[in-house]
């Protein structure tokens, strides 16, 4: 090959391994970004549905706090309206807050109470290994089952 159309080739190939690594982490981006919209949105929707089974949940502490009125045991009834109040603010928080505050607000609980998460992440891994372990074993019998 002479040596003028090798440096054109050589000059050339970088050009087009630049643009195509350009448009490779455009296109990455644009997936983050499109990720990041659905994940807010998704957060959005839920917490929206968790505030308002807190407030159905409130509500039906509150029922339950008139009826143990009317039966005279006032101090329950007031430990079960304490427990309606604490959903009904919860409820309110998640109903209102916008997925950002809702992890900014996580956030700053994980940076104020770092052993908080550590134990609820324990906690959490330790029921999932249950939720598994005993998933796991009916799902051994059910085959052992049909193939016996």
């Amino acid at each position: 090959m002479p040596q003028a159309a090798n440096d054109q080739l050589s000059s050339v190939l970088p050009d087009q391994l630049q643009d195509t690594a350009e448009q490779a982490m455009q296109a990455a981006q644009e997936v983050s970004e499109r990720a990041q919209r659905t994940l807010r949105a998704q957060l959005d929707q839920r917490s929206t549905d968790a505030g308002e089974t807190a407030a159905s949940v409130s509500q039906a502490a509150r029922s339950a706090s008139e009826q143990l009125r009317e039966q005279g045991q006032d101090v329950a009834a007031r430990v079960i309206d304490e427990a309606a109040e604490r959903a009904e603010q919860l409820g309110r928080y998640l109903r209102e807050a916008s997925a950002d505050r809702i992890l900014r607000d996580v956030e700053e609980f994980g940076r104020q109470q770092p052993w908080a998460v550590i134990l609820g992440g324990v906690v959490a891994g330790f029921a999932a290994s249950r939720f598994l372990k005993a998933s796991s074993s009916s799902r051994y019998q059910s085959r052992n089952g049909r193939a016996g």
